[in-house]
């Protein structure tokens, strides 16, 4: 019988992601399961059969399409897209942002309560970080506005801040509760999370009002406006299933997908598809979900939070200490 590598699942992953390596006569009649690398790097094997093995992603990757070769099969190599660490030194419990330059902002959020020395670095293309902005106490989300303004949320103080292009900042909106998941819609109005379950839309003045209701989370809420311009949401409990929620415009919560076990992060890439971060154990990465169907994994990686496309449609997702970066999507 011959034996071949026909597919990897997903097709982007970071460092500590499992991948599935599908194929034929893999050799698994032998004492130790078949030798798996991905590029130089010898992988860990953690599942094996004749026709799957489930490897975790090394550390010390380049990044970029990467060959998966697999003991004893010859013949053509499959490929994996490494996202490799693009900013470390975080603490990061949301979505990052990127400006329209493709200038990507992340937070150091801190314990509650704590003054940290930077609220906000910008990382540049070329990869170089540096401090935006200091002075929010425990930043939280952020969200720029069709005007290219970045804004970010203070969940210790309830209140939305105006970020000016020298760092500077300026109260937008207060008295949020504890204000977390920002998104914006096409005509301006914000949308903000507040962590007991209730969803405000502040329209251009900084003039908020209750919009929705969600159950309350023990951790931020994360927000994104789709194509529809109907709001979703995550909100992780302690259940063992979450939800993610989609509010229309006039304030109506239906629930499109409800199987997911600590959902965070979520964005829309450019042509309109949703992504949700998925932090259970076990089953942690990036998935695709249709607004229509079921969830896909793209993209295996352990202890992810944040997620978010450049403008060129690149990804950058974000544990709570590194972002890391796909080129290619």
């Amino acid at each position: 019988m011959s034996s071949g590598v026909t597919a990897v699942r997903p097709l982007w992953a970071i460092e500590g992601g499992r991948i599935t390596i599908e194929g034929s006569g893999f050799r698994v009649d032998q004492s130790r399961a078949p030798e798996v690398r991905i590029g130089e790097v010898r992988g860990r094997v953690v599942y094996a059969s004749r026709t799957e093995l489930a490897t975790v992603v090394p550390p010390g990757l380049d990044g970029g399409p990467t060959q998966v070769r697999v003991e004893g099969v010859e013949g053509a190599t499959a490929l994996v897209e490494i996202a490799a660490p693009f900013a470390t030194g975080l603490h990061q419990v949301d979505n990052p942002v990127f400006d329209r330059h493709g200038n990507l902002y992340v937070t150091y959020s801190g314990t509650r309560g704590q003054q940290v020395p930077v609220s906000i670095f910008r990382v540049r293309p070329n990869g170089t970080r540096e401090t935006f902005s200091s002075g929010v106490v425990n930043p939280t989300s952020m969200a720029i506005d069709p005007n290219g303004t970045l804004y970010v949320s203070s969940r210790f103080e309830g209140t939305v801040y105006r970020v000016n292009p020298d760092g500077t900042f300026e109260p937008f909106a207060s008295d949020l509760g504890v204000a977390c998941g920002l998104a914006f819609a096409a005509d301006g109005s914000l949308f903000v999370g507040d962590r007991s379950g209730t969803l405000f839309r502040v329209d251009q003045q900084g003039r908020a009002e209750a919009f929705a209701s969600v159950p309350a989370s023990v951790a931020a809420f994360h927000l994104a406006v789709g194509p529809d311009q109907a709001v979703y949401v995550t909100a992780p409990t302690l259940s063992s299933y979450d939800a993610v929620y989609k509010v229309d415009s006039e304030g109506s919560v239906t629930t499109l997908y409800a199987g997911f076990g600590r959902p965070q992060g979520l964005a829309f890439d450019r042509n309109g598809t949703l992504f949700v971060v998925e932090a259970l154990a076990g089953s942690s990465g990036v998935y695709r979900l249709p607004l229509d169907g079921t969830p896909e994994l793209a993209l295996a990686g352990p202890g992810l939070v944040g997620i978010a496309f450049a403008p060129n449609g690149g990804l950058v997702v974000c544990s709570n200490d590194t972002a890391y970066r796909l080129v290619r999507t």
